[in-house]
């Protein structure tokens, strides 16, 4: 489930990326006039599959394929899913790339871009502005505008038309480049999972503000159900080493308590972007945050910690705060329960500052990734016929439809004593890593829904509701409906663009005296008011003059 990486870690190596690709900017110019316009757009093969619902004869294509598992024999050239592809589709694999991992798929596309290698006819791009942008600069892709508005499916469309912020990464002179990939909305959104047996033993209530978790913290401390003594416990467990608007252990609730999200571009009260961490609110939350160091709620050790180690803390029973998403019942919430016997754990909403402001980041757009076409492709709407067949078939399957089970019997579902399951542990060489070129196919509100649903008590009655029973835990339901009981508070970050020119020479720099700042103010050896000066400092740094280039971008790609 979790999928999600900020987009400052990109950054951080912007300088690298760039040299790495050096000249990739003009490779359009070097191979002559871009034509990033289709020519089979509507072409007699293409009208006929998609009026039969494959090709016929099959057509050959290259694609990117990232490393699965394979069992009963299978291959990475020859497995259930190509198998199926082909007799389903019409369509099969030629020349494509089998990376080994994300880090070497990232490396041969660099390195394509920038000696002119040729591209597969239908490239997945992870979410990362910087790459996307330099793909289409290299002048091997198309603009799928046209196909998009004659394939996509209903289901993409729609979703498209309802957040059309989705396009902003994609987007150059007007043109759109990529196939979205959708993924499930506010799977990511911040919560607080809080040790639920602690809050019984001590009769405490859910926090409706931060003063209420703070008493919560302060008993959690203080007068630990579990007979701990105060130094043994750290109430909130967080993560400070890289990221604090990240996916586990993050801080963006509090800063939303007082206004802003930090690491994140929000909209000021006149609709233009501003940087969050440089809001007045920061100073505030960073006071507080200062304030709870000194009081021992917060770990010394969080300044060290990553998003799986702040975790570990709560975890090993020393912690009693979470902030996390939906799906820690998944992970790690299991080791909590083994290493602390008679523990419980569950989902609370995110509290109210002292002037009733509440606030989270939000999981932009429901988009986990996205597809690029070749130029060259001599089926450019090939992807559109198989994507489409997965949301209309898999996404969310029909009663009785061959997929009601899961997608192929004897690998993620059998029959197991007269009766169909999912179940890995009754399924001989169980396995759900299917190479779909797209990955799985998601409406991105059906997870959520599905899961309000079924903590409301309503029996599941479609194949995918019976499926998310079986799968997610009931405090994984009761999660998402506390997620959806907030949905209003979620902040979009609207920066999705590449580094803008300042960026590329000054943020590394700007984000280091940010992190820098804040850990020293939480930890006592910054005054707080030493947040004026940082902010005068970034803005004179050339924070002013990439906030103006943000806002220049914004503009552009949310132009009518």
């Amino acid at each position: 489930m979790i999928k999600f990486k900020t987009w400052w870690s990109l950054l951080m190596v912007i300088a690298l990326i760039t040299i790495t690709a050096c000249g990739s900017g003009d490779t359009a110019s070097d191979n002559g006039t871009k034509d990033d316009t289709p020519a089979t757009v509507g072409s007699a093969e293409a009208e006929a599959a998609f009026a039969k619902g494959k090709y016929d004869p099959p057509i050959e294509f290259s694609s990117v394929l990232m490393p699965k598992k394979y069992v009963q024999g299978d291959t990475k050239e020859n497995n259930v899913h190509d198998r199926w592809m082909l007799e389903t589709l019409g369509m099969k694999h030629k020349d494509t790339w089998y990376p080994a991992n994300d880090d070497q798929y990232r490396q041969k596309l660099q390195l394509a871009i920038a000696s002119g290698e040729k591209l597969p006819d239908f490239v997945s791009v992870p979410t990362n502005a910087v790459l996307t942008n330099q793909l289409i600069d290299s002048g091997q892709f198309i603009a799928i505008d046209e196909l998009f508005d004659k394939y996509a499916s209903q289901t993409l469309k729609d979703h498209a038309a309802a957040h059309p912020e989705l396009w902003y990464p994609f987007t150059k002179d007007g043109k759109k480049y990529n196939m979205p990939i959708m993924e499930y909305t506010d799977n990511d959104d911040t919560l607080l999972w809080l040790r639920e047996d602690w809050m019984e033993k001590l009769n405490l209530e859910a926090p409706k503000t931060i003063a209420d978790l703070e008493n919560i913290m302060d008993k959690f401390k203080n007068e630990n159900p579990d007979g701990l003594s105060p130094d043994k416990v750290f109430p909130l467990a967080i993560s400070l080493k890289n990221n604090t608007n990240t996916w586990m252990g993050q801080l963006d609730w509090l800063f939303g308590a007082y206004g802003t999200i930090e690491e994140q571009w929000n909209k000021d009260a006149n609709g233009n972007l501003e940087y969050g961490s440089v809001n007045p609110g920061a100073k505030q939350a960073l006071a507080k945050l200062a304030e709870w160091m000194e009081k021992g709620y917060i770990h010394t050790d969080s300044a060290l910690w990553d998003e799986g180690k702040s975790a570990e803390s709560w975890t090993a029973g020393k912690a009693g705060i979470l902030p996390g998403a939906n799906w820690v019942p998944d992970w790690p919430a299991p080791d909590l329960l083994k290493n602390v016997p008679g523990s419980k754990y569950k989902a609370y909403p995110v509290p109210a500052g002292p002037d009733g402001k509440i606030g989270t980041k939000w999981q932009n757009s429901g988009v986990n990734a996205s597809i690029m076409i070749n130029k060259d492709a001599k089926h450019p709407e090939a992807i559109f016929l198989y994507y489409n067949y997965l949301l209309d078939n898999l996404a969310n399957p029909a009663a009785g439809s061959e997929y009601e089970y899961g997608f192929a019997k004897g690998y993620d579902w059998d029959i197991i004593d007269g009766q169909p399951t999912s179940d890995k542990e009754k399924i001989k060489d169980f396995s759900n890593e299917f190479p779909f070129l797209t990955g799985p196919a998601r409406i991105p509100d059906l997870y959520m829904k599905t899961l309000v649903k079924l903590a409301n008590g309503e029996k599941p009655e479609t194949p995918y509701e019976k499926q998310m029973a079986e799968f997610r835990k009931p405090e994984n339901w009761y999660a998402g409906k506390v997620v959806m009981s907030q949905i209003d508070i979620r902040k979009q970050n609207y920066f999705t663009g590449a580094a803008t020119p300042t960026m590329v020479s000054k943020w590394n720099l700007l984000r280091q005296s940010e992190m820098e700042t804040f850990n020293k103010i939480i930890y006592g050896q910054l005054p707080v008011d030493a947040f004026d000066q940082f902010v005068a400092n970034w803005k004179s740094n050339g924070g002013d003059q990439i906030t103006q280039e943000v806002n220049e971008w914004f503009k552009s790609v949310s132009a009518k």
